[in-house]
């Protein structure tokens, strides 16, 4: 499925990523970067802007909000999805079911 599409000057920039973790970066129609990853990949490519070519970076990954994407050209940030640690959502969330289990053993005994 189509995750995002980006526009940069006359360079179309489309983003798709699978359930299955398969992901493709496709530049003006063509398929410039695909991997398999289930927790998000880094794709590099290159592309042509003002007549010169621009190394890009575009980084696919997972925050608490679903798939984030950040994208680089020339190591300039272009977009920057925000991070949040799934790792502390589910410490908490386990801390919170922990708390929750405990009183009810300890009510039952």
């Amino acid at each position: 499925m189509k995750f995002s599409t980006i526009q940069l000057g006359n360079n179309k920039i489309e983003v798709f990523n699978s359930f299955l973790g398969r992901e493709s970066i496709v530049l003006n129609g063509k398929i410039v970067s695909e991997k398999s990853s289930i927790s998000g990949a880094k794709h590099t490519f290159t592309m042509f802007e003002s007549d010169r070519k621009v190394d890009c970076k575009l980084n696919l990954d997972y925050g608490a909000t679903g798939v984030v994407m950040d994208l680089y050209v020339d190591n300039i940030a272009i977009i920057e999805s925000p991070r949040s640690s799934l790792l502390l959502i589910f410490v908490i969330i386990a801390f919170i079911i922990g708390i929750v289990a405990a009183q009810i053993l300890y009510h039952n005994y």
